[in-house]
């Protein structure tokens, strides 16, 4: 069976934009029609609107919300960071600390939050460490598979060369876990801006959470949208740095998948 040809770059880009608007006028016409009530479900059109009257405003929690997310994934990738080298150089610290992780990752971030406004008060910080909690799991986990993953063969040559366990380290396992890195990275991003809003519903002045816990208050929903646009916006912005920052990192992918379009 002759194999599907891959899709051309074009079709990729229009195959899911004509969808969305698609989408959207079918949303419009739902509600225009009166399938579903104005009062709770806006038209497309009223988001934009909302989107355009409150982009000051916005503008003001976008950066806040932008900062505190900053913020934590930084601190949350160093932190991953240094977990993954000690799970992989000590065998101990890996058994005691691999389940532990596991298991916070089902406690619900909705649940942390109010403890962490108590303990720490209503200011940033409680905000950006919620971030780095939400980030830590995904960048560890991904870095210390990665240098696991590495082929024992090559640890082995490289010691019969005498090479050092940072050599090892250096030119073997970190390259060997680049590519899970930045998977991690883009899972841990998204965390990042969501981690940030919902801390921010539970406690604070400024921030998109708090915009959207006045908005729904009063009962504007197409606020309400605006919002979710917006948060939507930022956490696909940040996983396009990230992609960037992979290519620049890793330019022989980009040389692969050149190849194999051609």
């Amino acid at each position: 069976m002759a194999s599907r040809p891959e899709p051309t770059r074009a079709r990729r880009v229009l195959t899911p934009l004509l969808t969305v608007m698609a989408l959207l006028v079918l949303w419009q016409a739902v509600v225009g029609v009166g399938l579903v009530p104005n009062f709770l479900l806006p038209t497309p059109v009223q988001v934009v609107q909302s989107l355009v009257e409150d982009a000051p405003l916005l503008a003001g929690h976008c950066a806040t919300t932008l900062a505190e997310a900053a913020a934590g994934l930084a601190a949350g990738v160093a932190l991953g960071f240094v977990f993954a080298v000690l799970m992989d150089r000590f065998e101990g610290f890996y058994l005691a600390f691999e389940p532990l992780m596991t298991i916070s990752q089902t406690i619900p971030t909705v649940a942390i939050a109010p403890l962490l406004v108590l303990w720490l008060g209503y200011g940033a910080l409680p905000k950006v460490v919620l971030v780095i909690i939400s980030t830590f799991f995904p960048i560890t986990v991904s870095l210390a598979s990665g240098f696991r993953s590495v082929d024992p063969d090559v640890i082995d040559l490289m010691r019969t060369m005498n090479a050092s366990r940072w050599q090892i380290f250096w030119y073997a396992k970190l390259p060997a876990a680049t590519e899970q890195f930045f998977s991690g990275l883009k899972i841990s991003a998204t965390y990042a801006i969501v981690g940030a809003v919902i801390a921010e519903w539970l406690g604070g002045n400024v921030g998109l959470g708090v915009y959207m816990t006045r908005v729904r208050k009063s009962f504007s929903y197409d606020r309400m949208f605006a919002s979710i646009i917006v948060i939507s916006a930022l956490s696909l912005g940040l996983m396009k740095l990230v992609e960037l920052a992979q290519r620049a990192c890793m330019p022989w992918k980009r040389a692969e998948r050149n190849n194999n379009e051609r």
